[in-house]
């Protein structure tokens, strides 16, 4: 299977062409598409990075009750992205058994690649936007009028060139170069994939040794970004994708920084270990041909120790974290770090 936009999928990034749909929901709806509350549907996968980024930021925002969030299948076939986890194999909302659905809504000679994350209207059951650098932004700067009390600013003003400049590096070597790395069709590239993501991985390491955060006291986008390829490492790129270097568990700064965002509220708690493991393993068959889908890591180390808060900073600075999970939208037991 192909698809295009984001490397949630059977083939990597550098490989495609970007078929994004780039339209904007903007609080003025400049682009024809006004923030709104419940009009709007979130269509993800909890096994793809790109899409979890966005997952998180929902939540951190408290965007929940303003923006419905539908769970793909972990396991695409030829159609794309399928529902069969909602009763019938239907979206409850979209009425739609497969994203590509919405995509033929929006263009109906569209004959690229299906991708998530995905912003669907309801009313017209039409692809507003599969493009996931820009929807968390979004939702972070347009967003504010439906954010709740307490919610961060993820991309505060000030900081914004830093931030950017961080994920820039973060995206080329570390998100997209584990890809580089597992789908290179030669041992030239894999080598160059490889070395360029130890190498920004060692950037992190040096930078984070000092500081809580990676652009100033509080959580931010880039530490969003960062966080979705780190949880994923040890379950699935290090061995997989031959990220193998070190695992993150060996990197004790790396590891520490990891396991204080995972325990926040926010963070972990939106993580199907179940659903990343099964999607890596059992999609990707050029890589896995017997789909045999590994056991370990030991997931309970997760909720260990870290006394990152040694470092000061705060994740939400004067604000506060977001309540519990809602109602039907919790990991299940088989995907949690906890096992409960």
């Amino acid at each position: 299977m192909t698809t295009v936009g984001n490397p949630g999928s059977t083939t990597p990034e550098y490989e495609r062409s970007p078929s994004r749909f780039t339209d904007r929901i903007t609080a003025d709806g400049r682009d024809g598409w006004p923030v709104e509350a419940g009009r709007y549907r979130l269509v993800v996968s909890r096994a793809c990075p790109w899409a979890s980024r966005a997952v998180i930021v929902r939540r951190l925002l408290g965007l929940e009750d303003a923006l419905s969030l539908a769970i793909a299948d972990p396991l695409q076939d030829e159609r794309s992205w399928r529902f069969t986890l909602d009763p019938g194999g239907r979206d409850p909302v979209l009425g739609i058994a497969f994203l590509g659905e919405a995509y033929a809504a929006r263009d109906p000679g569209y004959d690229g690649g299906i991708s998530v994350p995905a912003v669907v209207d309801v009313p017209s059951g039409r692809l507003v936007t599969n493009d996931y650098p820009r929807i968390t932004l979004d939702l972070a700067t347009e967003w504010t009028a439906l954010h709740r009390d307490g919610a961060p600013d993820l991309y505060p003003e000030p900081l914004r060139d830093e931030i950017d400049e961080v994920m820039e590096d973060v995206h080329r070597n570390l998100n997209n170069g584990v890809y580089l790395a597992g789908f290179a069709k030669s041992q030239r590239a894999y080598e160059r994939a490889y070395r360029n993501l130890f190498a920004c991985w060692d950037r992190l390491s040096e930078r984070l040794a000092t500081r809580r955060y990676l652009v100033g006291d509080t959580v931010t986008e880039a530490d969003v970004r960062l966080f979705t390829t780190l949880v994923r490492f040890d379950a699935v790129y290090h061995g997989h994708f031959k990220c193998n270097r070190n695992k993150l568990s060996e990197d004790p700064v790396l590891w520490a920084y990891a396991r204080d965002l995972f325990q926040t509220p926010g963070f972990g708690d939106t993580v199907d270990f179940d659903h990343v493991k099964r999607h890596y393993y059992q999609v990707h068959t050029d890589i896995n041909p017997t789909q045999i889908v590994p056991l370990g890591p030991d997931l309970s180390a997760w909720l260990t120790p870290h006394h990152r808060e040694e470092l000061g900073g705060r994740p939400f600075g004067d604000g506060t974290p977001p309540g519990p999970v809602p109602a039907g939208e919790e990991v299940p037991p088989g995907g949690r770090a906890d096992g409960r």
